[in-house]
């Protein structure tokens, strides 16, 4: 009888790559960076208090100076959008910051009306290049299933910032002055710019990155191209609906959050007697909850996502949730401090889940290369809303008693996001990637 041949062991497989998580690293910086952004924007309006005693402006002269920061926002949104697009995230984040923290710096040294008019547009200007940046970098950093809680991740920022300035921003001006405020703003961005350099590059080029990572990041099939200058002269994404359904939402939208992020401290101190110094846990509670439940909505269309859903389906079903959880706001007015932080947090969460999925959008139907000019376009359009919108609401205030006139902005604040679901959709049915012939 034969001998039976020993049996020989099938080969042991490798085990598999390591994904890395690289990305959240730059991910991280993004969120860093919005919320020095974030910082530095709110401090105007913590101080209103103290600039009033000092300056004796109106109610439509301090809406006026925000408004003048809101348009030079949208020609920086403009120019940076495009400066993106031409020279790349690294260098286009890096001058934007370097710009804005030596902005932050100069309000230190105003002590007018027209020097803080002149203040605020050179800030402005300079923090125009935040989200173009951070949007082209996430589309550059995740594939399209991860990047509406990438988006939602660095956006807490603007959250965070909102909660760390009300933390800090009465301390140092009740203690070493308000200038310090800006002082301390301006220095916290330079030393963000000393992370940014060795630790961000594009994932073709970054040794940090996995080949695993960049093949996860990468496995979306788009006809994208590297990163390149969409002509400025050209902005050939104007003839395209979609591009529309961006700038309408922007605008429809964008001025409510300004309108947060500026008067809801004067809000506070006018109409319930609760100035800085004992309204600033009201504030904070406001963008805790909203850095909490903001995240959250950025999770949460992308679980749709995960279920099986299209991108359309999924975003769309996500908006039109967000914009009906900003109809309680409707009875602010009418209730006790601690129920107007719950609704007042609760409408301000949507706004930023809503923003979140809004910014998504365009990285899931625009190239690579022409999202920074197109998150530019937008937020230009947001900007203007946010110029006119506090200069009205100031013009109100002005004009009307407190309680009537807040009863009233937040009124336009409820329906806001209703109206700009509606545009969006009847221009952007579907969120498909637009192909390359149409941007050509």
């Amino acid at each position: 009888m034969a001998q039976a041949s020993a049996s020989v062991p099938a080969p042991v497989p490798d085990p598999p790559s390591p994904l890395g998580r690289y990305r959240w690293v730059v991910c991280g910086l993004l969120f860093f960076a919005t919320t020095v952004n974030y910082v530095d924007r709110q401090i105007l309006a913590l101080i209103k208090e103290f600039l009033d005693k000092e300056l004796g402006w109106s109610n439509e002269q301090f809406g006026l100076v925000n408004s003048a920061f809101a348009g030079a926002y949208a020609l920086g949104l403009l120019v940076f959008g495009w400066f993106v697009d031409r020279y790349g995230t690294k260098i286009g984040y890096a001058v934007s910051i370097a710009m804005w923290s030596t902005a932050a710096l100069s309000h230190a040294l105003v002590g007018s009306v027209g020097g803080f008019f002149a203040a605020r547009i050179f800030l402005g200007v300079s923090e125009g290049g935040n989200f173009p940046s951070a949007i082209k970098a996430v589309a550059l950093w995740f594939p399209r299933k991860e990047r509406a809680l990438a988006t939602a991740i660095f956006n807490s920022g603007t959250n965070v910032g909102a909660l760390i300035a009300p933390l800090t921003i009465p301390v140092i001006a009740l203690t070493l002055g308000w200038r310090y405020a800006f002082v301390f703003a301006g220095i916290a961005g330079f030393l963000w710019l000393l992370a940014w350099f060795p630790l961000y590059e594009v994932p073709a080029k970054s040794s940090r990155l996995r080949r695993a990572e960049y093949d996860y990041i990468h496995s979306d099939v788009e006809t994208q191209g590297p990163e390149g200058a969409l002509p400025m002269g050209s902005l050939r994404a104007l003839r395209l609906p979609q591009t529309w359904s961006f700038i309408s939402g922007k605008f429809l939208t964008d001025p409510i959050w300004w309108f947060f992020l500026i008067w809801l401290p004067d809000y506070f101190r006018r109409t319930r007697g609760l100035d800085i110094k004992h309204g600033w846990i009201h504030i904070v509670t406001i963008y805790g909850i909203v850095t909490v439940l903001g995240v959250a909505g950025g999770w949460f269309t992308g679980y749709l996502k995960s279920l099986g859903w299209t991108i359309t389906r999924a975003r769309k079903t996500g908006m039109f949730l967000f914009a009906l959880l900003v109809l309680p706001i409707l009875a602010v007015t009418k209730v006790g401090d601690w129920s107007a932080v719950l609704l007042l947090g609760l409408a301000a969460s949507a706004h930023q889940a809503w923003s979140a999925n809004l910014f998504t959008t365009v990285s899931d139907m625009f190239p690579k290369k022409d999202v920074g000019t197109v998150v530019g376009l937008g937020g230009m359009a947001g900007s203007i809303g946010g110029m006119l919108f506090p200069w009205f609401s100031g013009w109100i205030l002005d004009h009307f008693p407190a309680a009537q006139g807040y009863a009233f902005l937040f009124g336009v604040c409820a329906f806001a996001y209703l109206i700009a679901f509606a545009v969006h959709h009847a221009l952007a049915p579907r969120f498909d990637p637009i192909p390359a012939e149409k941007l050509a």
